[in-house]
Order: structure tokens, then C-alpha cells, then sequence
């Protein structure tokens, strides 16, 4: 017994493990050389679950429509069409990369660069596992919408570098998607942060071990959810690209591996975003019996399926009816759902007192 006992605690504190054993490679573990090479780690183990995340919610998106629709999907190359993602993934490494002879070819280079990069920004202040954040910040959610923001900048970058009207109508039309939902965003998470009286992220998961706040905070969990499909542009919230209007916005001249950027960065987006609710809301790595990280990748992963059914679900909104839901719906919502979080503390405040 003591055996089995031993052996789940080794794989549920497996990262830990490996972490340790790489500090005690150095001298001292805590110098700057061994805090330099556990960031390099991390910041690699980041990238590779961004890569892989993508190649497999890619599949699987593929998957749900077919399944929405009545329709098998990917089933051709490799087993039930598991390969079907690599093939794609080689196919735009060999496709060439054009740039527009009128373009601003400096920004229009960036642009792509900057969408890849903030996921991998924002992934490293998640707590994946117990003691298993690569970078715990007492902002941590401050931290993230900061990060989370600069996007906006890469849209409007991509669109006007490309000096094609279409592109820029797009990137426009993304910095005032993006505005108006990041308010309602970060407004739903406040409820939480009053609730813990703090903004990092592995504080929250552990208030979190008798009830999740999903239960204490319905309301802002709902907000949180439309506003983050709305973050990441995702239908029906996908005016950026409305291939009907603006062709493909943004990323309509861009081709090969810049224009597998973007879309690498929506899916890493997608990721970071379903994270931090699952962080926020459903508890973290919290839960019993599994590793704490498996947890975080199972709350993870059905998060970002409820978000492949709502894209394969409901038809895109219009532009009116898009910034209509998010300033007269979603945000007097949002403001509404702090207002109750601040009274139910008090009237708890008063009746612990009172029974005291």
C-alpha cells in the first residue's frame, strides 16, 4: 500500500520531480544560471503545448463540425484522418511567402510574429499542477489582460501593413471587437478577485478546494465565456474575417507560415483563454484521484469544446447586433454581477459578526 501510495504521489508531482532534478545539476539551485535554464525549460515546455494544442484542437475542430453537420470529417489520411493536420502543417511550410510590393513590409512581418508570441506570454503564469506555475505573479490576472491586449495592436498592424483596404477594414474591425468585449472580460473576473482579495492565479485555485467559484459566480462565468469566444474571434463572433464582407480582414495577403501564425496564435489564444477559466472558475488542477494536471487539461479541454460547438452552432452575428450585445448586455451584466458579489460579502461579513 505504502508502495502505490508512494507511486501516485511521484506521478502526480512528476514536473516537480524533473524540475528538481534539473536544479541539482548546478552548485546551487537557486542561482541565476539554474533560474535561467528552468525559465529556457518552460519557455520550451510552453511552445510545445501551443504546437501541439493546435495541431490536435485543429483535428478535432475539424471533427465537431463534421459531427454538427451530420458529416465524417477528416478520414483519409491515417487512422480515421489523424494525419491529416501534419499534411496541412507541411503543405504551408512549403508554400511560398509573398509579400505585397506596396505593403509596410516591416510591420506586415511583425504583425504575425506578435500573435504567435502573446500566447506563449500569457500561458506562463498558469498553474498547471500544484506548485506547477512557471511564473507566479501576485497580478497574475492583471498580468494576463495586459498581455492579452497587445493583440489587439498585431491586428490593426496586420491589416494596415498590408495596405489592402480589405485588410484594413478587418484590422478595424478587430480593435473595436476586441475593446468592447475586454471590458465585460475582465469585469466578470473582479467577482473573483473580491471573493479571494487577490490576483494570482494559484491564490484562486486554492479557495477553490471546497466549491469552485463556477458555483459562487455563475453569472460572470457566463459573461467571461461569450466575452472570451468574442477575444479570440471565434464564431459567431468572427466579423474580423467575414470572408462575405472583407474576404479574410487581416489576414488576407498573407500566405505560407505567416499566415499558419495567425491561426497558431488563435488556437494558442483559444488555449490561454479557456485556461484561465478553468483556473478562475472550475477549480484549477484541483480534483480527486487523477494528477492535479491532468484536471487542468481535462477542465481545459472541455472548455474549448464548448467552444467548438458554439462556433459550429450559431451563424455569425452583425456588426451592430456584435457591439449591441457587448455594451448593452454583456457589460451592465457584468457591472451588475459586482454589485451582488460586494453585497453578498457584506451581508456574509454581518452575519458572521452577528454570530460572533
Amino acid at each position: 500500500m505504502d508502495t502505490i501510495n508512494k507511486l501516485l504521489d511521484a506521478i502526480n508531482n512528476l514536473f516537480l520531480i524533473i524540475a528538481y532534478a534539473i536544479r541539482s545539476l548546478f552548485p546551487d539551485p537557486h542561482s541565476f544560471w539554474a533560474d535561467l535554464t528552468m525559465d529556457i525549460v518552460s519557455f520550451i515546455m510552453i511552445l510545445l503545448i501551443i504546437v501541439a494544442a493546435a495541431l490536435l484542437l485543429i483535428l478535432l475542430e475539424r471533427k465537431i463540425a463534421g459531427w454538427t453537420s451530420q458529416r465524417p470529417g477528416p478520414n483519409r489520411l491515417g487512422p480515421r484522418g489523424w494525419f491529416q493536420t501534419i499534411a496541412d502543417a507541411l503543405k504551408l511550410m512549403g508554400k511560398e511567402d509573398v509579400t505585397p510590393a506596396n505593403a509596410d513590409k516591416i510591420i506586415f512581418k511583425i504583425a504575425p510574429m506578435i500573435i504567435m508570441g502573446l500566447p506563449v506570454m500569457a500561458l506562463a503564469i498558469i498553474p498547471y499542477g500544484n506548485k506547477m506555475a512557471p511564473i507566479s505573479l501576485d497580478l497574475g490576472i492583471f498580468y494576463f489582460f495586459a498581455i492579452s491586449s497587445i493583440s489587439t495592436i498585431a491586428f490593426l498592424m496586420a491589416g494596415w501593413g498590408s495596405n489592402n483596404k480589405y485588410s484594413m477594414v478587418g484590422g478595424m474591425r478587430a480593435v473595436a471587437q476586441m475593446v468592447s468585449y475586454e471590458i465585460p472580460l475582465i469585469f466578470s473576473l473582479l467577482g473573483v478577485v473580491m471573493l479571494t482579495q487577490s490576483f494570482n492565479l494559484s491564490v484562486i485555485v486554492e479557495a477553490q478546494q471546497t466549491i469552485p467559484f463556477i458555483v459562487l459566480q455563475p453569472l460572470a462565468f457566463v459573461i467571461y465565456f461569450i466575452a472570451g469566444i468574442a477575444e479570440v474571434n471565434r464564431a459567431p463572433f468572427d466579423m474580423v474575417e467575414a470572408d462575405q464582407e472583407v474576404v479574410a480582414g487581416p489576414f488576407t495577403e498573407y500566405t505560407g507560415l505567416r499566415w499558419g501564425l495567425f491561426f497558431l496564435g488563435e488556437y494558442g489564444n483559444m488555449f490561454a483563454v479557456s485556461a484561465i477559466a478553468a483556473t478562475v472558475f472550475l477549480g484549477g488542477w484541483q480534483g480527486p484521484f487523477l494528477p492535479g494536471y491532468l484536471w487542468f487539461f481535462m477542465k481545459t479541454g472541455i472548455l474549448i469544446f464548448l467552444m467548438m460547438w458554439v462556433r459550429w452552432t450559431f451563424p455569425r452575428l452583425r456588426v451592430d447586433h456584435l457591439m449591441h450585445l457587448a455594451w448593452k448586455v454583456l457589460l451592465p451584466l457584468s457591472l451588475l454581477n459586482i454589485v451582488l458579489t460586494g453585497l453578498g460579502i457584506y451581508i456574509y461579513e454581518y452575519i458572521v459578526r452577528i454570530g460572533g
